[in-house]
C-alpha cells in the first residue's frame, strides 16, 4: 500500500502519545482561516480517525463523551474520545496541530483517585504491572502504524540531554541515562584522560580515595545498606548506579569503599526515634496509655532498666 504524504512527529510522554504536525501554519498563510480549517479537517480524517480505528482493533471501546456533547455540542465533542479497555482508561483529543492520547487508571492512584486517576502524578510509575504493559503495547502499536502509513512521520525519542530523560522500563537504562548526562555536561564528560578529580572531591566516608567506576556502599534515607558503582559527577558529588535502572547522586563522604561489618543493621536511629515519638504522642492523644508506656520503654530502655 502506498504511503500517504504527511509529515509529523510522534512522541511519548508520561503514559501519553502525542502527534504533532506543522502544516497548519502554511495552510493559514496560503488560505487564511478557510485554509487552516480545511487542514484541520484533513488532519482529523487522516490521522485522528486512524488512531481511533487502531484502538478499536486492539480491543478498546471509544465513544464521544456525553458530558462534552451536553456542554459544548456534538460538533466540538467529536474532537474527543473517551476510551476504555478493562481497568485502563484513555482520553484522545485533537486540537489544532496536535493529537494527544493520555492513558490513566485508578486501580492504584494514591494521590489523585478522583477523575479515574487522570490527574495522578507520574502515572507510569503508579500503574500496576499488567496495565503498564498494556499502555506501552497500545502506544507502540499506534506509533508503528502511523510511521508506516504516513511517509514523513518520525518518532521522537527522549532528548539527548540526560537531565530530561526518564530512566526506567520503556525508557533509558541507567548507563544510557548517565551517558546523556555526560554528553551535555560542561564540567566532566566521563573521560579521566582529560580531567583530574581533586583529592578533596574523592575522599570517601572511610577515608579512602574513590575511583571512577568503583563499587561502593552507602545508606539510603531509611538507613538501609545499598551498593552500586560510583561515577564522578561534579565537586564532591558522585553518581551511584545499580541494577539496570537504579541511580542516585551522593556526596563522597557518604560513600564507603568496603561493606559495613553488619549489612543487615540499619543506620536509622534518628528516623526510628522520630517515628516512635510520633506513635507515642498519638497513643497518648487516643488515651491508649498501655501502648504509650510500651513505646516509651522502647524509646528510653535505660529508664526501664533503672
Amino acid at each position: 500500500m502506498a504511503q500517504i504524504d504527511r509529515t509529523g512527529v510522534v512522541s511519548f510522554g508520561d503514559a501519553t502519545l502525542s502527534v504533532w504536525e506543522e502544516g497548519i501554519s502554511t495552510a493559514r498563510a496560503n488560505g487564511g482561516f478557510k485554509g487552516a480549517a480545511e487542514w484541520e479537517r484533513s488532519f482529523k480524517r487522516q490521522v485522528f480517525i486512524r488512531i481511533v480505528q487502531t484502538l478499536n482493533r486492539t480491543g478498546w471501546t471509544c465513544v464521544v463523551p456525553e458530558e462534552m456533547v451536553e456542554q459544548y455540542g456534538l460538533s466540538f465533542a467529536r474532537n474527543y474520545r473517551y476510551c476504555v479497555k478493562g481497568n485502563l482508561k484513555a482520553a484522545l483529543s485533537v486540537s489544532g496541530r496536535c493529537i494527544k492520547l493520555e492513558m490513566f487508571q485508578n486501580v492504584n492512584a494514591p494521590d489523585r483517585p478522583d477523575h479515574e486517576g487522570r490527574y495522578q502524578f507520574d502515572k507510569e510509575r503508579h500503574m500496576p504491572y499488567v496495565l503498564r504493559l498494556e499502555m506501552e503495547r497500545t502506544r507502540r502499536k499506534i506509533r508503528a502504524y502511523l510511521c508506516n502509513v504516513f511517509a514523513g512521520y518520525t518518532f521522537k525519542a527522549d532528548r539527548a540531554d540526560g537531565r530530561q530523560n526518564k530512566c526506567g522500563p520503556g525508557h533509558l537504562t541507567n548507563m544510557e541515562w548517565l551517558a546523556g548526562r555526560y554528553e551535555e555536561c560542561w564540567h566532566f564528560k566521563g573521560d579521566l584522560t582529560t580531567y583530574k578529580i581533586s583529592d578533596s572531591n574523592r575522599k570517601s566516608a572511610d577515608g579512602q580515595e574513590l575511583q571512577h567506576g568503583q563499587r561502593v556502599w552507602f545508606f539510603d534515607w531509611k538507613g538501609r545498606v545499598q551498593t552500586g558503582v560510583a561515577y564522578y559527577n561534579i565537586n564532591n558529588m558522585w553518581w551511584v548506579l545499580w541494577g539496570k535502572y537504579g541511580h542516585t547522586n551522593e556526596a563522597s563522604f557518604k560513600l564507603f569503599t568496603a561493606p559495613p561489618a553488619d549489612v543487615r543493621r540499619k543506620q536509622n536511629d534518628k528516623l526510628r526515634e522520630k517515628r516512635l515519638k510520633a506513635l507515642m504522642d498519638k497513643a497518648v492523644a487516643d488515651m491508649k496509655f498501655e501502648r504509650a508506656a510500651l513505646l516509651r520503654d522502647l524509646l528510653y530502655p535505660e529508664r526501664e532498666a533503672a
